[in-house]
């Protein structure tokens, strides 16, 4: 009784701290995902326009969740969740959005985000179940996902010319 007690609180401690979570559902690889614990459930908002992807997350089945440690960023724990989705409007949406929208950074349309959540997007909650995967002893590192999204690009031919411009001019920082 005391280790299933200590186990749940590690993960709702761990959960809550950590900015995102690693959630693989049935099918597909794990994917990083923002989140907040509320009601002792973590709760997601994604799959609409400007929005996480939430693949392979689908009510009534279980998700794998990983968690990491924000100081140092190494896996603490993992846990079993049911996939719950509340139907737009109802008490248990309203209060995920609630919480979500306090943490949702750089909201395109601000105030009517939620309008958009409760048309366009899916939000839901990973309850846990009580199991807990044990961590693996050896690194879990996979090749990044396929994204349309880049990291790199030439860099301008004047930047340098810029840059060097800027540290002469002498209060700049170093």
């Amino acid at each position: 009784m005391t280790s299933e007690l200590l186990g749940q609180a590690l993960v709702e401690e761990a959960t809550k701290k950590s900015g995102l979570i690693w959630v693989r559902g049935p099918a597909g690889p794990a994917r990083a995902l923002w989140h907040v614990w509320h009601d002792g459930a973590a709760c997601l908002v994604g799959d609409g326009p400007g929005e996480q992807p939430l693949p392979a997350l689908t009510a009534g089945a279980d998700a794998e969740v990983t968690v990491r440690s924000k100081d140092k960023g190494g896996r603490l724990v993992s846990w079993t969740a049911r996939v719950v989705e509340p139907a737009p409007g109802s008490p248990a949406w309203e209060a995920a959005v609630a919480e979500l929208k306090g943490k949702r950074l750089n909201a395109p349309d601000g105030e009517a985000m939620t309008e958009r959540w409760a048309r366009e997007c899916r939000v839901l909650r990973l309850e846990p179940t009580g199991a807990r995967s044990p961590l693996p002893d050896g690194s879990l590192a996979q090749a990044p996902l396929p994204s349309p999204a880049t990291t790199r690009q030439p860099a301008p031919a004047a930047l340098p010319r810029l840059l060097l411009k800027r540290r002469g001019r002498g209060g700049g920082r170093p």
